[in-house]
């Protein structure tokens, strides 16, 4: 008998840490408390991204991370607003002592327009944490040297742009990212930033990457909650399809059912 069993992709694993999910959700520019809390309920994330410069500017008012604890989710504090290697460290060690967590998002921006991660001030810090005993999850480009040094430091996950932030683009350069995931075939590795629609996130999938992480997607869309559940399902899909086996592309028709020279039966 044919067995008709399914299973769901593997998971992924960051360190000794097990995850389920592939979706790591933001949680900045939502309309309320109630659709944040909705949305990363739809979405099934595990992890949940949050700022700490943002929770100060808040005036100790944390009352979403709360909504995120609730959750269940495990919370990776950013250094989003970072400028300097000190900066980043400063925040993130701030970060541990607040949320009691030694997972940390390390962003460091060297451009005001592009928001593109400076490498020469993202690396001192990722070694410096690392040291201090952090898991750091690097914001970085896809440049395939930045990446070798983040994981010559002790970095163990990754985390590429798709694109600028807040962008929408997608995925403006998949051969600097193929090429990334070829050549660091045993690294977890995270698009992070520029994932504008469903669409993205399942092409990111099929070239092989561990999980995407999003925010604005999401935290603007018109129904950010029905937004929230369409990535989950892109995610599974294009994971499921990567697993599976992607056809490869043909410069001419192939087709489905070969007849010629072959008795065919009415």
């Amino acid at each position: 008998m044919r067995d008709t069993t399914t299973t769901e992709p593997a998971g992924w694993r960051v360190g000794a840490h097990a995850l389920g999910s592939r979706l790591l959700l933001g949680t900045a520019g939502y309309p309320s408390p109630a659709v944040l809390r909705e949305a990363i309920a739809a979405s099934g994330a595990e992890v949940v991204t949050v700022g700490l410069k943002r929770t100060l500017a808040a005036a100790g008012d944390n009352g979403f991370v709360d909504i995120i604890l609730r959750s269940g989710a495990r919370l990776l504090p950013n250094t989003a607003g970072c400028r300097t290697a000190r900066e980043a460290i400063t925040l993130a060690r701030m970060a541990r002592e607040l949320y009691d967590t030694p997972w940390i998002k390390l962003e460091v921006v060297g451009d005001e327009h592009t928001l593109q991660p400076d490498p020469f001030e993202l690396v001192p810090a990722a070694e410096q944490l690392v040291r201090d005993g952090f898991e750091v999850f690097p914001y970085c480009t896809d440049d395939l040297v930045t990446c070798q040094r983040l994981l010559d430091v002790g970095c163990r996950v990754l985390m590429p742009w798709g694109a600028p932030i807040g962008s929408g683009q997608g995925l403006v350069n998949p051969g600097a990212l193929r090429t990334l995931r070829s050549r660091l075939p045993g690294v977890p590795l995270v698009i992070d930033a520029g994932i504008g629609s469903p669409a993205d996130a399942v092409q990111a999938m099929e070239l092989g990457f561990d999980a995407v992480l999003l925010n604005s997607a999401v935290a603007h869309a018109r129904d950010p909650v029905c937004m929230a559940r369409a990535f989950k399902l892109a995610i599974e899909g294009g994971r499921a399809g990567f697993e599976a086996g992607i056809m490869a592309r043909q410069d001419m028709a192939v087709p489905s059912t070969p007849v010629t020279g072959r008795p065919f039966l009415l």
